[in-house]
């Protein structure tokens, strides 16, 4: 996974829209809100319980994280070389900003499949510098020095760079006071990049005090600039109403940006808003489409809820097969939802064959994430002893490996 910006703000989550009837016991699980937020298992089982009230402010659903990193990043300075097309995440909370990169393992190079920070797409002769190039391999001796030059011609994108390694320590000592120095010369000639590097210090507080209304003030400048994860994090707080007066068509406008800029939490985040009705007319059809284009861009979230859209046909053509795929890739990444949903298509035959040990095996998996089920719990007592221990001992053996791969 590419590394992520994690700056903060928890959204309070809405439950989804009431299941589609069927008359199928399957077919109304299907019918979830975003993990974060889900109702009791139970539920599930009841379609016909009225759903909990909104709350008045009419928060869209936000997952408050995005799927973990594949290795755990060690650097928490603020960088303004985060990739804009690749999941960025909101807010994580008001009290505790927190902004992640990968560490390098080299000051000169990366080790094997290890990824470093980069920029967003630039264009000019940016796109050829020796030293954005040198940065990019992980290289950061040499893209130091050949920042260095370019930035005393006065080029912007060098400075920023600079700011970069500096806060990082990539090849230089770490030197959050160099970093933010660097910085501020790159937005003093408008480099959108440094200008959210800058936002990202201010609502940490790191190397200069903390100033939320001025680091708000430096995302939207940003953001005006065509920066993706700025347009994306000022959507948040213009959704949750902080800093800012809650305003969710404007939310809407720039999460649209930042979706067309192919970020795939911006997609899942308007697919919210247009599945509710929030800031934009309700539209099922639009929602689909944003949900489809995020799980492209491997968004779990979304991709669970696509899943559960083409169970239900709300939006787009009706295809169990196609959900019940989507619902194994999700379940096989970890979601605990995925696996209880696929666990009751293998106990129900929905999308797939019938598999009760499969079944078994799924609703294990989930119950150890924490996701109960009475109705599968009903399913394994009506079972055969030898299915039931069959699913089991290979729940344990998936558990025990760490989500295998197959």
């Amino acid at each position: 996974m590419k590394p992520q910006v994690l700056i903060f703000a928890a959204m309070t989550a809405l439950a989804s829209a009431g299941a589609v009837a069927s008359g199928v016991a399957l077919a109304q699980p299907m019918q979830i809100s975003p993990e974060a937020t889900r109702p009791p298992a139970d539920v599930a089982d009841k379609p016909k319980q009225k759903a909990a009230k909104k709350p008045e402010s009419k928060r869209p659903a936000l997952r408050k994280s995005i799927a973990e990193p594949k290795q755990a990043p060690a650097s928490t300075a603020p960088t303004a070389f985060a990739p804009e097309n690749a999941p960025i995440a909101p807010f994580a909370a008001p009290a505790k900003p927190q902004i992640t990169l990968p560490a390098p393992t080299s000051a000169q190079a990366p080790a094997a499949n290890t990824k470093t920070t980069s920029l967003q797409p630039v264009t000019g002769a940016a796109q050829g510098d020796v030293a954005y190039g040198a940065y990019q391999r992980g290289y950061y001796l040499e893209a130091f020095k050949e920042a260095t030059r370019r930035a005393g011609d006065g080029d912007p994108v060098s400075m920023t760079l600079l700011g970069d390694l500096y806060s990082n320590g990539y090849g230089v000592p770490k030197d959050e006071k160099k970093a933010l120095a660097w910085f501020s010369l790159a937005a003093d000639r408008n480099d959108k990049q440094a200008i959210f590097a800058l936002a990202m210090a201010k609502f940490a507080g790191r190397g200069t005090a903390r100033d939320l209304p001025e680091a708000t003030a430096l995302l939207d400048r940003a953001a005006k600039l065509g920066h993706v994860a700025a347009a994306y994090n000022l959507a948040l707080l213009y959704l949750e109403g902080q800093q800012v007066q809650q305003n969710l068509p404007r939310a809407a406008e720039l999460l649209r940006v930042a979706a067309d800029a192919g970020s795939p939490e911006a997609q899942y985040a308007l697919a919210t808003l247009y599945k509710e009705g929030n800031g934009v007319p309700k539209d099922p059809a639009a929602a689909a489409k944003l949900l489809a284009a995020a799980t492209r861009g491997g968004n779990t979230a979304a991709e669970v809820e696509y899943a559960i859209a083409l169970f239900n046909g709300t939006g787009v053509a009706k295809d169990e097969a196609a959900a019940a795929a989507l619902f194994r890739k999700a379940a096989l990444r970890g979601s605990t939802v995925a696996q209880n949903r696929l666990a009751r298509i293998l106990a129900t035959g929905r999308g797939l064959p019938t598999d009760p040990a499969a079944a078994v095996k799924w609703h294990t998996i989930a119950k150890a994430g924490g996701e109960t089920d009475i109705f599968l719990e009903n399913f394994m007592q009506k079972m055969k002893d030898s299915d039931r221990a069959a699913g089991e001992n290979a729940a344990r053996l998936w558990l025990a490996h760490a989500r295998p791969n197959s």
